[in-house]
């Protein structure tokens, strides 16, 4: 495996204004009981929660990347069982698990400015070895002279590329167990709750694996949204898909402009009245200011593919002058008109925030300059 670029200094030439590193993350939205819940157990989603944003922060403050930033704190939640990704994820109809996930950048990183500007990101699906499918994204992006396309599946994703060529860690698929999932998969169809064939000895990790779901049939995904300071939004989703799920079946995660999208665009300068304002006023210097966005979203992913949901949220600031939580609001409300539930995170290149969700609940958390991680559960509470 290369050994990983040097971050360039950060330099007036290299970007316009210095914007303050931001990171928002999602573990998954849909119908979140608070009656059935304790103060014990939303505390321990909220705690593997701050330890992502940490995981993620520590990346930015240390003048890291928004890749390094985004898949770090994915990571954290791969490797969490309480997460519907990686170590946690649901099983299909088949009693297996199909992992997917993709990155996507609204520019190259710093770290890689030989990629072409029009390879914005990477997703791969059918994964069913791979440990972490953050980095196996991360990793094909950055080598479009091993992966020249845009999205690969299965074997040649995971150990044709991934191990032969990345040095890409793979699991068993026991790896993957939790006998809180299994549950949820046999009760699901109807059968009776026994215990898994692929049960192991329990372990300090197997014991936080058990903590009841407070999410009911878990069909979200874990993403992670951050703005580096050299102008760079990255978003990386990864998930084990819907439970239940028929075998073979690709959702919103790896599906570019449904599951997840970043961008960035120059705004048109108006009409000649407004041109004439601004120079009255003083503000040509200030005109065009580059805009981006990044966006990552979790719920029912069928319904994220029909409706391009969060291309949609990039369209609607790009095209309508939405304010980012109003094309937020927008694009979930769209889903719930056609009964899709879910929610979106989504984080602009002025640092503004925006988390909006139509369902009872969604696992997010945030974390700014100050480095204190703010999280939030069921969809009335504020971030705190």
């Amino acid at each position: 495996m290369t050994e990983k670029p040097r971050r360039p200094h950060l330099t007036a030439s290299k970007v316009q204004h210095k914007p303050d590193p931001v990171l928002v993350i999602h573990g998954g939205a849909g119908i979140f009981d608070r009656s059935k819940s304790t103060p014990k157990q939303q505390e321990i989603y909220k705690s593997a929660l701050r330890n992502a944003l940490l995981a993620g922060h520590q990346v930015l403050k240390e003048g890291g990347t928004a890749v390094e930033a985004s898949v770090a704190a994915v990571v954290s939640m791969e490797d969490c069982p309480l997460f519907n990704c990686a170590k946690g994820a649901v099983f299909n109809a088949a009693g297996k698990n199909e992992l997917e996930a993709s990155i996507m950048v609204s520019k190259p990183p710093v770290t890689h400015p030989h990629l072409p500007v029009a390879r914005r990101g990477f997703s791969a699906t059918l994964l069913t070895h791979t440990k972490n499918p953050s980095k196996l994204v991360e990793a094909l992006y950055t080598r479009p002279d091993l992966a020249p396309h845009a999205f690969l599946s299965g074997m040649t994703a995971e150990v044709e590329l991934g191990q032969e060529k990345l040095a890409i860690e793979l699991v068993d698929p026991s790896y993957y167990y939790t006998e809180a999932r299994w549950k949820e998969h046999r009760r699901g169809l109807g059968l009776p709750e026994e215990q898994g064939p692929l049960s192991r000895p329990s372990s300090s990790t197997d014991t936080l694996a058990e903590t009841s779901p407070l999410d009911l049939m878990p069909k979200g995904t874990v993403g992670a949204v951050a703005l580096d300071a050299y102008g760079c939004i990255s978003v990386v989703t990864s998930t084990g898909g819907k439970t239940n799920k028929l075998v073979g079946r690709i959702g919103d995660t790896p599906s570019m402009g449904s599951g997840f999208w970043a961008e960035e665009w120059i705004p048109k300068k108006g009409s000649h009245v407004t041109r004439v304002l601004r120079r009255i006023l003083g503000l040509r210097s200030k005109w065009p200011q580059t805009r981006g966005v990044g966006v990552s979203g979790t719920g029912d992913g069928d319904y994220f593919i029909r409706q391009s949901t969060c291309s949609m949220l990039g369209a609607r600031m790009k095209f309508l002058g939405r304010s980012i939580q109003r094309a937020a609001d927008e694009v979930t409300d769209a889903l719930e008109h056609d009964g899709g539930i879910g929610g979106v995170i989504a984080l602009d290149l002025q640092g503004n925030v925006a988390f909006s969700l139509n369902c009872s609940g969604m696992y997010r958390g945030m974390i700014k300059l100050d480095g204190v991680p703010l999280t939030a559960i069921f969809r009335e509470d504020p971030l705190e």
